[in-house]
């Protein structure tokens, strides 16, 4: 391989999910399954999860938090994390009837669900009202006309919701991600009033709905506690006079994804949301929950491709171009998300060149890793990883150029179970009704 030359050092441990362990000569293994054996088991593209590392971050969420914590469905889901993040203790958020399908569908009772989402329809809401769940976060005036709708005098019990607000708060992270913020799609803005005309219509005599709670999520991808912090302080401004008993600080804590960069730990961040509450005069009696998503799936999980072509252009770069691509990692083109690349049969070696790893898809934006270092001996049919991958990868794949998605791996005490299968050619014809 030829590219640019710079120093690099390997790849840093803290990336990788809790149970790797990589062997004298560098191999990896994730949950006592080696990598590259899965790889010729099940071929690649893959997305490979450390089962114990996903156990343990919802553990350490319930712990942080308490009862009414919730996994933010969105980051990574399907029947196996349902069960696994309901079987930890947490509850879970879903945003859509589809979200709300396959939690149900895997056991979860509606009682433990939070249902989410700007624009819920009243199909959707009709499911969550129908299967019982736990709560509601109401996100605007028409929502409540379709509650209002759908619930008819002497229907026992009302629904609880929590009203979702906007505190004004810009968080420090991808404009594309930020929520709190007074001009958003989600939730009604506290400075503008209309979450206190919000509040007014819920508690209204004749209203078709319990208000329990109060809402906010300020961002995604933030590793910065002061946001919170202050969104915390705004939030206890409009929440303490409601005398209401549940407050939710959303999710948005960030996980690191490259070299160099840190983020608070669930536990810390869930103590820097108490300290600000309790120094707002927010009352210890209050639950004070979360929704953790990224911070519970990203760490554990690892995309593992396969490379196809190597291409030099003198002067300029080298491309490196894999079996996957933006169809199953959009992540990079949305958003320009940095990741690291390595490979898993030397974990710890050097990787002095520089290069673009690139996907198969035929769009020149189709990019994995910008400039990823990688060692100097990387040769056509390696594999190649890029770790931090169990959140919004999976979630947000797509088929474009009718590529199939990857499988789901769980891997847990030297045994790996597809939990969602590859997509065949087949498949992609499913829907499809034909001439």
């Amino acid at each position: 391989m030829t590219g640019s030359l710079l120093p690099a050092p390997p790849l840093p441990r803290e990336l990788l999910p809790d149970s790797a362990a990589i062997d004298a000569g560098g191999r990896l293994s994730v949950g006592g399954v080696d990598l590259l054996d899965l790889c010729q088991d099940v071929g690649t593209p893959v997305f490979v999860y450390d089962e114990a590392h996903l156990r343990r971050r919802c553990r350490q969420a319930v712990e942080a938090f308490g009862d009414g914590v919730a996994y933010a469905s969105k980051a990574f889901f399907c029947l196996a994390m349902a069960r696994l993040a309901h079987e930890e203790g947490m509850w879970i958020d879903v945003s859509t009837g589809g979200e709300l399908h396959v939690a149900l569908r895997a056991g979860v009772p509606a009682a433990r669900l939070v249902m989410h989402g700007n624009n819920k329809s009243e199909r959707e809401l009709s499911a969550a009202l129908t299967a019982g769940v736990g709560r509601i976060v109401v996100d605007s005036f028409d929502e409540i006309d379709r509650l209002d709708r759908l619930w008819r005098p002497g229907d026992s019990p009302k629904p609880q919701v929590l009203l979702r607000v906007t505190p004004g708060i810009e968080a420090h992270t991808h404009e594309y991600v930020q929520t709190g913020q007074d001009d958003s799609k989600f939730g009604f803005g506290i400075a503008s009033g209309a979450a206190a005309e919000a509040v007014r219509r819920l508690r209204h005599p004749g209203s078709s709905v319990e208000l329990v709670g109060v809402h906010a999520h300020i961002g995604s991808l933030i590793f910065e506690l002061s946001s919170f912090e202050r969104a915390t302080g705004v939030l206890a401004e409009f929440f303490s006079p409601l005398g209401l008993e549940e407050l939710c600080v959303g999710g948005g804590l960030g996980v690191p994804y490259v070299e160099g960069e840190k983020a608070p730990s669930i536990a810390e961040w869930a103590a820097a949301v108490r300290g600000a509450a309790g120094a707002a005069g927010i009352p210890a009696s209050v639950r004070l929950t979360a929704e953790p998503g990224r911070s519970i799936a990203a760490a554990a999980g690892i995309t593992c491709y396969t490379v196809g072509t190597i291409k030099t252009l003198p002067g300029i770069r080298t491309y490196v171009s894999v079996d996957g691509g933006m169809s199953d990692n959009p992540r990079p083109v949305l958003y320009g998300s940095g990741y690291e690349a390595f490979l898993p049969r030397a974990t710890t070696a050097a990787r002095p060149y520089t290069a673009t790893v690139v996907g198969k898809h035929c769009e020149s934006g189709d990019l994995i890793v910008r400039d990823a270092h990688l060692p100097a001996d990387l040769a056509v049919g390696d594999i190649l990883a890029t770790p931090v991958t169990g959140a919004y990868g999976h979630s947000m794949a797509s088929n474009y150029n009718k590529v199939g998605r990857p499988p789901v791996v769980f891997v847990r005490d030297g045994e790996a179970r597809t939990v969602v299968r590859r997509e065949t050619d087949e498949d992609l014809l499913a829907l499809d009704l034909g001439l």
